[in-house]
């Protein structure tokens, strides 16, 4: 009987994992043993989990996500280029801990600088970059902390633009996620953060990429590493599986192995509990409105749902669509005019929503239109 039993659980656990592969897990604060971590949807920004997330602490270069940040910006708004030449300053080349060796006077396009500060994480290359941009780093450094505080990033203060410790430089997981959404919208630093080796000055020096998770993670796109004394060893990762991309954020790690442990144990839990759901138009989206008082009887609806949503993972089946439209509209109607909206539901909980448009324009009734209708009418006979 006993074995019988035994084989009952077995077949009974076989079952479910069929028809539900999907189980949810928690993930406890005792398996992150860094003291502060983020884990956030790189596509809402919504936090997935969180560990002392506003907790000020260093970050070491970390600090780069934000210099990269405006760099890329400024390549994106014309104001500099890739192929434009970089000249060391002294000031850059005397910059200590992580490197290229930089002399005063040498040259480098920004592509290479900004490789060299993504893969190798060089100080005295990300020094080279701000004085490129806006004439010296203190200049630069203000314009980091403007970003910063544009993008919400309430418990950060940069006093450099390459995380070398100083006092009152600091920031926090959140924060740093934050800034790390907005800079993987440049979709162009992905192609510096997946490069694991290359060479610079025709060869003759070596990068080899601080994030260990290249080699390690399934869909492990970048980001950044930081370590020094004061900040312990921190990492903000980014990765993406089937449409769902994530930012785990691991500060002040006791060593550079949990840092990635930890980074990597964030991104398992986001990529089996959560996916991205790309919703459907519900057919009663798209109809014909009346118009009141316009040269046409109605206007045509469309919604524009491409844009997918977060899902726990397995609960596909349980969202629902509502549609609100208006009956009437006065005229005029300009095409994009919002008429009314789709609300998708998980359960009760309202988890996102689109606006119903007007799918074209329709002018209102005027003594002059309907003349005009007429002219063209008689002149047609």
């Amino acid at each position: 009987m006993r074995f019988l039993r035994i084989i009952s659980i077995i077949l009974s656990f076989t079952v479910v994992a069929l028809y539900f592969p999907f189980y949810a897990y928690a993930l406890s604060d005792e398996e992150i043993t860094a003291p502060s971590a983020v884990l956030m949807d790189a596509e809402t920004g919504e936090i997935l989990y969180e560990k002392n997330p506003h907790e000020v602490r260093a970050c070491a270069s970390i600090t780069k996500v934000m210099t990269l940040d405006l760099v890329m910006e400024a390549i994106d708004g014309g104001k500099i280029s890739l192929d434009d030449t970089v000249t060391a300053s002294a000031h850059a080349a005397s910059m200590g801990g992580s490197d290229i060796w930089l002399e005063q006077g040498e040259t480098m396009t920004v592509d290479e600088m900004i490789k060299a500060t993504v893969v190798a994480s060089a100080n005295d290359a990300a020094v080279a970059l701000a004085e490129y941009i806006c004439g010296t780093e203190d200049e630069f450094v203000t314009q980091m902390n403007k970003k910063a505080q544009q993008l919400g990033m309430k418990e950060t203060v940069f006093k450099n633009c390459n995380g070398l410790d100083e006092d009152g430089h600091v920031t926090s997981a959140y924060d740093v996620a934050l800034m790390s959404k907005d800079l993987i919208k440049h979709k162009k630093i992905f192609e510096y953060s997946g490069i694991w080796i290359d060479y610079l000055r025709g060869g003759k020096t070596q990068l080899v990429n601080t994030n260990k998770l290249l080699k390690t993670y399934n869909g492990i796109t970048g980001l950044k590493t930081g370590t020094t004394s004061q900040a312990g060893s921190c990492i903000s990762a980014t990765a993406e599986r089937d449409g769902l991309s994530l930012i785990a954020v691991v500060l002040g790690s006791a060593t550079g192995k949990e840092r990635f442990s930890d980074a990597a144990k964030l991104l398992d839990y986001g990529f089996a509990n959560y996916a991205m759901y790309v919703p459907a138009v519900p057919e009663n989206a798209v109809c014909d409105i009346k118009v009141k008082n316009g040269m046409k009887p109605t206007v045509r609806t469309t919604a524009d749902v491409s844009k997918p949503f977060l899902i726990a993972k397995g609960s596909d089946s349980k969202i629902t669509a509502e549609v609100s439209l208006k009956d009437e509209v006065d005229a005029p109607v300009k095409k994009g005019d919002k008429l009314g909206k789709i609300i998708y539901k998980n359960d009760k909980d309202k988890i996102a929503e689109y606006p119903i448009t007007a799918a074209n324009s329709v002018e209102q009734i005027s003594f002059w239109s309907v003349f005009s209708i007429l002219f063209r009418t008689l002149i047609s006979l």
